[in-house]
């Protein structure tokens, strides 16, 4: 007696499709990459390693011992900090340069003193976004 194997159709994998996809991704990214013209490699970049940031003039500098300065005068406090800026805007965002060594609880506090002063927004500014 013969028997009947049941023949089942194997299903292959759909590489194909992948192969395309992945074709048209390397197309797409040699095209992107192409676009951005390249520097001139005659031109020499500036090297800002060497410059001396300065605060820009409308910030509130705390320095490392926690003693407040603005526009080059010692604050006593951050309220008088606020009474200046806010004769120019009602509605400030106040901007503190705060020292490498200041410790953290410092300059928390001196933020949430300027909250509750009503500022608005405040902006630490480091090394890298001074202007």
């Amino acid at each position: 007696m013969l028997s009947r194997r049941g023949t089942q159709k194997r299903h292959r994998e759909p590489t194909i499709a992948l192969i395309n996809v992945v074709f048209l991704m390397l197309i797409f990214f040699m095209v992107a990459g192409s676009l951005a013209p390249s520097m001139d490699p005659a031109v020499r970049l500036v090297e800002a390693a060497d410059l001396e940031a300065s605060p820009p003039p409308d910030a509130l500098v705390i320095r490392s011992d926690g003693t407040l300065t603005f526009r080059g005068a010692e604050m006593t406090s951050a309220q008088a900090y606020v009474r200046i800026v806010r004769e120019e805007d009602a509605d400030f965002a106040a901007r503190v340069v705060p020292d490498r060594d200041l410790p953290a609880i410092q300059l928390v506090a001196v933020a949430k003193e300027l909250r509750a002063l009503g500022a608005a927004r405040i902006t630490l500014l480091s090394e890298r976004n001074l202007p």
